[in-house]
């Protein structure tokens, strides 16, 4: 993917996916990928928690924030 813009900086895998998901269903590809080699670390160790990133084509970032934005509105 080019052009790819962050979305969001979230806390773990599960929640980058769950978002993944939202995603997906509103037809807006995606990537997650942890923030950075630093970020991943635990205890000195590489390790697969840890923060994730959540970019998506520059030109979809306003859809995909406003699907994030839906989500969070109350009802």
């Amino acid at each position: 993917m080019e052009d790819l813009a962050v979305l969001e900086i979230v806390t773990s895998e599960p929640e980058a996916e769950v978002i993944r998901g939202l995603l997906r269903s509103e037809g807006i590809p995606c990537v997650v990928q942890r923030t950075s080699v630093d970020a991943g670390m635990a205890g000195g160790f590489p390790s697969a928690l840890g923060p994730r990133e959540i970019l998506v084509h520059a030109e979809n970032l306003a859809a995909a924030r406003k699907v994030l934005s839906e989500q969070s509105s109350p009802p």
